[in-house]
């Protein structure tokens, strides 16, 4: 799984592609309308109401109304995407801009704060020291520099800080075992 793919961008997808195929079957449908309501408008011109063509124009009628059923639900699903993929927008810049100012109060080094980064993001320190191109003593010193000035012991604590600010700016409270530590 990539590393910015969350449970919300998941669905996100999935409710794409469910767009997609009901996009596929709602033309079937329209086709198979119109070819219908053709059809019951060649027999009533031809040969007047039949049993035939009554029972074409109820499945014409079924289909319309099906097709009009799927297109609100295509509506509810594309409405259900843009409001997931802006609520992503607005929590993603959020989150960095509390973490950029925690950094920053923690007067973080550049490179500090890249290592602090990866490591939220879940990366270890071998996978940091890769991408940076640094040796692993060196990215293991600067994350120990990092829980000093965040006043955490590790990189669980560390990204519990971020988690805490979250659910207190979600909903006004916090728990108070931070300030007790």
């Amino acid at each position: 799984m990539p590393l910015d793919e969350t449970a919300t961008t998941r669905r996100i997808r999935a409710d794409k592609r469910r767009a997609s195929a009901l996009a596929v079957v709602l033309a079937v449908q329209a086709l198979a309308a119109v070819f219908f309501i053709a059809d019951v408008g060649q027999d009533l011109l031809l040969g007047g109401v039949t049993p035939h063509s009554l029972l074409e124009a109820i499945v014409a009628a079924a289909l319309v109304i099906g097709t009009a059923f799927g297109a609100l639900q295509m509506r509810q699903i594309l409405i259900r995407i843009r409001q997931a993929e802006t609520a992503m927008s607005i929590a993603s810049g959020a989150l960095f801009e509390l973490i950029q100012a925690r950094f920053q109060d923690w007067r973080l080094t550049p490179s500090e704060a890249e290592v602090a980064m990866f490591t939220l993001k879940g990366l270890d320190i071998a996978d940091i020291a890769q991408v940076r191109g640094a040796a692993q003593g060196t990215v293991r010193a600067q994350m120990t520099k990092v829980y000093a000035k965040a006043k955490v012991s590790g990189r669980g604590q560390l990204t519990s800080l971020f988690i805490e600010d979250l659910l207190i700016a979600s909903n006004g409270r916090g728990s108070a075992v931070r300030e007790e530590i």
